[in-house]
């Protein structure tokens, strides 16, 4: 079976590879028809010099799209076959200046018809095809350009392990994991206040008998995340208390945790939702903006790394 079509999509970038070699071998067969001895791989820096003007490694670099590493090393195999001769630059003498050589330079004549021929070879090639192969190659390079493949993946990562993320109610047997990955954190960042251990060591008295509520994360039968609404005076709730353990990152957890806590506070009659933070956990600001919180100035905060106050309204 062709691994291509068995492997699908993912072998892009391998088909890719096999499709470029594929056009290396058969063009490396057209130039002795010409007469001419270039190797296939160096037609870009050929092509950039065949003006006659001198140019750095960086400026043939930026000018074929390739890396520096390897316009030297194709620079060297032309020099050493006699193409391309180099000279330390007037301005810089750290610096060579490329330029092809007159049995470079002589190339230029004899090349116009193997220009003209393969154009025409393309074209023809074009015609007998359903898709155009160059555009196609332009439209996914700016497609990369503007969202690496990296990027992209990780996008799909997160989606696919999301979906695997279960957002429940608190459970008593979850008590140790509720206090667990909230003290994880702030000892990472900061230290325990009372205030903390209130809540976290009796989130049933300090937190759901009084009208609040809190959610757990689970992630393949483990609990990984977790977040809670606390009732304040009047219509308003705190956001508090989440916290995601550190193997879960990079899923969405607190997205959802978030989301969560909001619609349950619309369902017990929230018109506020209020949340304190410190500004050097940049990852959960970023996160509360996404939400859809905004900075306010509230009251005094029971918390000594409290420099940030929040607040959405409902």
């Amino acid at each position: 079976m062709n691994i291509y079509e068995k492997a699908g999509r993912m072998a892009l970038g391998s088909r890719l590879r096999r499709l470029g070699e594929l056009f290396a071998e058969q063009s490396a067969q057209v130039y002795p028809v010409y007469g001419i001895e270039i190797q296939p791989k160096w037609f870009p820096v050929y092509y950039a010099l065949s003006g006659g003007e001198e140019k750095s490694i960086t400026q043939i670099a930026v000018e074929i799209g390739h890396s520096h590493p390897s316009v030297s090393t194709i620079v060297k195999e032309m020099i050493k076959g006699g193409l391309v001769i180099a000279d330390p630059s007037k301005s810089d003498g750290r610096k060579n200046l490329v330029k092809l050589s007159e049995a470079g330079l002589s190339i230029n004549d004899k090349i116009q018809a193997q220009y003209t021929d393969v154009n025409a070879a393309i074209e023809t090639a074009f015609a007998e095809t359903q898709y155009n192969i160059w555009k196609a190659i332009e439209e996914w390079e700016f497609l990369l350009e503007q969202k690496s493949l990296l990027k992209r993946v990780q996008v799909e990562k997160k989606l696919r392990e999301g979906k695997e993320v279960q957002i429940i109610p608190y459970q008593p047997k979850y008590k140790t994991s509720f206090k667990k990955l909230n003290e994880d954190w702030i000892t990472q960042f900061f230290k325990m206040e009372a205030s903390d251990y209130k809540y976290l060591d009796q989130p049933e008295e300090n937190i759901l008998s009084k009208g609040g509520y809190i959610f757990m994360a689970i992630y393949k039968d483990q609990p990984v995340g977790t977040c809670a609404i606390v009732k304040m005076d009047g219509d308003q709730f705190e956001l508090a208390k989440m916290g995601v353990a550190p193997e879960a990152k990079g899923k969405g957890i607190g997205f959802m945790l978030g989301n969560a806590c909001i619609e349950k506070a619309r369902e017990l009659g929230a018109k506020r939702l209020y949340l304190e933070s410190n500004t050097i956990l940049k990852p959960a600001i970023s996160l509360y903006h996404k939400l859809g919180f905004k900075k306010i100035t509230g009251p005094p905060s029971p918390y000594e790394r409290s420099n940030i106050q929040m607040e959405l309204s409902l």
